[in-house]
């Protein structure tokens, strides 16, 4: 028997391994509009500031919070290209949590994802028009404020509706440490 027909034949009889478990959307790094698009479904591409114009005649908008909404931040001198950040949990009125990426520093770097962060409305009207983020280097919210667009809900307009992950959420948020961190000054 030649050597190669052995080879192939103890080769077939080695065991394949099981295909690597699909990779969690929690592991990506990298900035959050891709985040964002991959997370809500909502197809737009351009800098976050940018999906608020860009959602108009596509997609529903509004400043009401939704589970799968993005949030869309103004560009600021702190936020250069703006942000947005996907609604995972609505605790209250005024308080829900997002999952977004390239917020926090997470082992001293940038564009982590984060899963379940508060997210507070601290506008005068209550109308989300202007927020604080939970940052991880505070342990609590931000000492800073951002203006925000609004929501941009996955569906109506002339774009077929997006489907959110259902890793958006974790089965045990801390809606408690949400509530606290919002309403604890």
């Amino acid at each position: 028997m030649r050597w190669w027909v052995a080879l192939i034949g103890a080769a077939m009889m080695v065991p394949a391994h099981a295909a690597p478990a699909r990779a969690s959307v929690l592991d990506y790094v990298g900035e959050c509009v891709p985040f964002a698009r991959m997370v809500s479904g909502i197809q737009i591409w351009g800098d976050a500031w940018t999906w608020w114009q860009q959602a108009s005649g596509k997609y529903e908008r509004g400043s009401q919070p939704r589970v799968g909404a993005v949030l869309v931040f103004q560009k600021t001198g702190q936020l250069r290209l703006g942000h947005v950040a996907v609604v995972s949990r609505i605790i209250e009125d005024r308080v829900v949590m997002v999952t977004h990426a390239n917020w926090s520093r997470i082992g001293g770097k940038r564009g982590a994802a984060e899963q379940d962060v508060t997210l507070f409305d601290v506008s005068e009207a209550g109308d989300w028009s202007r927020v604080k983020v939970w940052y991880r280097d505070n342990q609590g919210l931000g000492g800073s404020t951002y203006p925000v667009h609004g929501f941009i809900y996955g569906k109506g307009g002339k774009a077929p509706p997006a489907r959110t992950l259902a890793e958006l959420s974790s089965p045990a948020p801390d809606y408690v440490g949400s509530l606290i961190d919002a309403y604890a000054r």
